[in-house]
């Protein structure tokens, strides 16, 4: 008897395919549609549109779908952390976010229900039985960063469809199989509940604007900011100056945005991690070479790990590396098994 396995639908292409993948290998899948909330002034994807092409992907498979509410639980845990956490001078992942304390808590909470025991998703990554996380076939759209915060006993029990193919792949299944609507879809990269183009509007609707001057590195003022929580350190964008700037860093004390056309100075060496975790469970007790990926399209980069006391680490990069940004994800890894993460706090 096939042995049944909860499919996480976005209504996209990736768990789309997922769930084609895991029928074709002999499962019992079920799709399961997380209800989320969108920011009611500018929310990323229509949830209507989002659950409709979900459902007809599983009723094309001839699989049952259903929608599972946690919006509540998203807005405590993803929405209003965010905002916290911008709101403490930090710039915050929220995807990471999600998916250490909601994603995959729901689906195995959902399966637990339901008497299933493992769980799926569309994310580009690989498991195994023994709880461990690879990188994937294409390192293009590798999303294990993403994941590093997940424990052992979760992953031995996820299976990640698309680890060994690549995004061209997806869609040429997609076609081969007769979705070709997907084809047609522009891929989306905004979080999940509010737009790219929005998410200045949603800060400051959470948080409001405190405006300060904006100084260059050698103390001349610039101009005006709208807030320090708009910004994040590597940013050039959206920082209203003549000619090409990035932020260098946030001064709280004195509310001024300090920002330096010389992109040299935004390199760093080290950072200081919390929160360290290991996915084995296992904290590191000395030093040891690492590979450390401190931004979501950052490549990998050698480092050392010094672990210290209450969870932290301080790590330090072989070459200094742009836009070490407080509040961040710096995932570890050696070679494509990804050990875990911290997050970064100066």
């Amino acid at each position: 008897m096939p042995k049944r396995i909860v499919v996480g639908m976005s209504g996209g292409v990736d768990s789309s395919m997922s769930l084609l993948l895991l029928k074709q290998q002999g499962w019992d899948p079920v799709g399961v549609s997380l209800k989320l909330p969108a920011w009611e002034k500018g929310g990323a994807h229509p949830k209507d549109e989002t659950f409709e092409s979900a459902r007809s992907v599983c009723e094309k498979l001839n699989v049952p779908h259903h929608i599972y509410d946690v919006q509540q639980d998203f807005e405590r845990c993803v929405m209003d952390f965010l905002a916290s956490e911008l709101r403490e001078g930090r710039t915050p992942n929220p995807c990471a976010e999600c998916n250490r304390t909601l994603k995959f808590a729901k689906l195995f909470e959902w399966a637990s229900r339901h008497g299933i025991s493992h769980v799926a998703t569309g994310h580009y990554a690989r498991s195994t039985p023994e709880g461990e996380l690879l990188r994937p076939k294409d390192l293009s759209k590798d999303q294990t960063y993403g994941l590093c915060f997940l424990r052992s006993e979760q992953l031995s029990r996820i299976i990640f469809p698309l680890g060994n193919l690549t995004k061209k792949e997806v869609f040429s299944l997609a076609e081969k199989e007769g979705f070709p609507l997907f084809l047609k879809k522009k891929q989306s990269q905004d979080l999940c509940f509010v737009s790219g183009k929005d998410l200045p509007k949603f800060i400051e609707e959470k948080i409001g604007r405190n405006p300060g001057p904006i100084f260059d590195s050698k103390g001349n003022r610039l101009g005006k900011h709208k807030g320090l929580h708009f910004y994040t350190i590597g940013q050039r964008k959206r920082l209203g100056l003549n000619g090409l700037y990035f932020v260098k860093s946030l001064d709280h004390t004195n509310n001024r945005l300090i920002v330096t056309s010389d992109r040299s100075e935004i390199l760093q060496k080290e950072a200081h991690l919390s929160n360290l975790h290991f996915i084995s469970g296992k904290l590191p007790e000395k030093e040891f070479a690492v590979l450390a990926q401190a931004r979501y399209h950052q490549p990998p980069t050698e480092a050392m790990l010094e672990p210290l006391p209450n969870n932290t680490a301080r790590i330090t990069f072989k070459t200094p590396i742009e836009a070490v940004t407080p509040g961040q994800v710096c995932a570890l890894y050696s070679g494509n098994l990804c050990l875990g993460g911290g997050i970064i706090t100066g």
